[in-house]
């Protein structure tokens, strides 16, 4: 599931999720609206994968 891999990220990175959903989706409600059930499109579920991916390579994280 996204949402947890998210909170994963969330976790290793320390970064607040309203900062995630801006940098990922430029929706800083993004991850609270996951949390309560949102379910993202496929291309959208791709392009946070494609952040994370990105983020950590370039942070060196986890």
């Amino acid at each position: 599931m996204l949402i947890r891999s998210i909170e994963k990220f969330l976790r290793q990175t320390g970064m607040p999720a309203t900062k995630f959903g801006r940098l990922a989706t430029h929706d800083p409600r993004f991850v609270l609206d996951l949390r309560n059930g949102r379910i993202p499109r496929a291309g959208t579920q791709a392009r946070v994968g494609t952040f994370m991916d990105s983020y950590r390579g370039e942070h060196h994280v986890g």
